[in-house]
């Protein structure tokens, strides 16, 4: 396992990236105590362990007029569509996750659409033929939080 592989200082690292991945690592060096190249070893090697997988830019869907975030459940006939149904998937602008689950659903997606007649053409022209045995989609009113994992040293 990764966690067996990192220290203290590794953890520190990861608990600042997380609250604020664009700090400068001359900052990240004088809170964690070390020097600067410290930094940048440590995380070019959490970035090669895969645990640092990079940063980047969150943009709000709606500032941008994506107002509606809706959660769809795919019920698959056959196991082998999976991976042909997420290359399609993969397609879709509009679709910013996917998972493979257990219970209810066989994948579940993510969508943002402009509004709700966008979320329904998207359903009706990207996502209907792309052969499930059917899909359930629930609206997102409104995203509470949404946050980084807890970093603590075990």
């Amino acid at each position: 396992m990764a966690n067996m592989q990192l220290d203290s200082l590794d953890y520190q690292i990861l608990k600042t990236l997380s609250e604020n991945a664009r700090k400068p690592y001359l900052e990240i060096a004088r809170e964690c105590g070390v020097s600067g190249a410290a930094i940048h070893q440590r995380i070019q090697k959490l970035t090669s362990m895969n645990v640092i997988s990079g940063s980047h830019t969150l943009i709000s869907p709606s500032a941008i007029g994506y107002d509606t975030c809706a959660y769809i459940g795919f019920y698959l006939s056959d196991p082998s569509q999976f991976s042909e149904l997420v290359e399609r998937l993969k397609l879709i602008p509009e679709v910013v996750e996917c998972h493979y689950t257990t219970g209810k659903y066989d994948i579940l997606i993510k969508v943002y659409a402009k509004n709700n007649d966008h979320l329904l053409n998207i359903i009706h022209t990207k996502l209907q033929n792309l052969g499930s045995t059917r899909t359930e989609t629930l609206i997102s009113f409104k995203e509470v939080f949404n946050r980084q994992i807890p970093v603590r040293e075990e």
